[in-house]
């Protein structure tokens, strides 16, 4: 493993005690800007300072790493501050509550490609509206800034359910995953909860990046890309001895309790989409079908064998 690094959520803060009064919003007066930062929700948040620092409102806002500027286009780099990223985090509590605030985040993680515009639209809407816009839905940014929330609810939920780990011979339990959107920071605090009191780690391969928890705390982590995990599995030689064991087990059961007569594909697809199906032990091929032992039958008076009874001395 490396570049480990803390689990980076948004800043933690409590609700202010009394409403604050707005300060009157800047009218952009400035021409028109192509921001660029480092991909990060805090380079985000430090974009939304400098656009209404510098009244010019933006044209664009795109990560470093996709720039995809016009032919007379100057991209504005913005430099990410964590000091201004709280700022300007806390004072969103001004405008919106905290439930509206955390679906900005969530926005923002949902990798939509209209995101960072999307955020920018919904923050300033919220500056000039006089009442609060989070159930506005007559207008286009809210409604879509609602759906993009639900769907990140809705694969948050998934794949709090769908994970299933591997454990290898050093004692850590192993998960590849491959969501639809960057889910990873969402779910650290339920497997955190849910398994404190064994190591685990939880690869993101679209992403490049995992949830590594040692027993101490759950942590960011980044492999080299030549051992980085490359499928949903892991190698044979590095997983549990008794893995291949618990996996038919587990099939085993999944097959006893199924009950072929209420069999609805339809209703199941639903519920446990096709593309979750790869993550599931349950779903995987049979390589081993489970048989009882059968010679653990209880014997009877025609197969019971016991040694003569001892005769008493005489």
């Amino acid at each position: 493993m490396a570049n480990i690094r803390p689990l980076r959520r948004p800043p933690a803060t409590p609700a202010p005690a009394g409403k604050a009064v707005r300060r009157p919003v800047p009218a952009f007066t400035g021409p028109t800007r192509d921001y660029t930062y480092d991909g990060t929700f805090e380079g985000l948040l430090t974009v939304l300072f400098a656009v209404y620092d510098s009244k010019a409102a933006p044209n664009s806002i795109q990560p470093e790493a996709a720039v995809q500027g016009g032919l007379f286009a100057a991209p504005a780099p913005v430099e990410t501050s964590e000091t201004l990223a709280a700022r300007v985090w806390d004072g969103l509590l001004n405008t919106m509550d905290a439930e509206a605030r955390t679906r900005l985040y969530h926005v923002f993680l949902s990798e939509d490609a209209d995101r960072e515009m999307l955020v920018f639209r919904y923050v300033d809407l919220a500056l000039r509206s006089p009442q609060d816009i989070a159930e506005n839905y007559a207008n286009a940014d809210v409604r879509r800034v609602q759906r993009l929330a639900q769907q990140m609810f809705r694969e948050k939920h998934r794949m709090e359910a769908f994970v299933r780990f591997e454990k290898t011979t050093d004692e850590l339990f192993h998960a590849t995953v491959e969501p639809d959107m960057d889910v990873l920071p969402l779910i650290a605090a339920h497997f955190t909860t849910r398994y404190a009191n064994q190591r685990w780690l939880i690869y993101d391969r679209r992403r490049h990046y995992g949830l590594y928890y040692d027993l101490t705390r759950t942590d960011v982590v980044q492999f080299e890309t030549a051992t980085a995990p490359r499928g949903t599995g892991l190698s044979a030689t590095v997983l549990d001895e008794r893995e291949p064991l618990f996996k038919v087990l587990w099939q085993a059961y999944f097959d006893h309790v199924n009950i072929p007569e209420r069999k609805n594909l339809k209703l199941h697809r639903r519920h446990m989409p096709l593309r979750y199906w790869k993550y599931l032990s349950e779903k995987r091929p049979r390589e081993t079908r489970f048989q009882p032992i059968a010679n653990k039958q209880p014997p009877t008076a025609g197969t019971l064998r016991l040694p003569p009874a001892p005769q008493p001395e005489q």
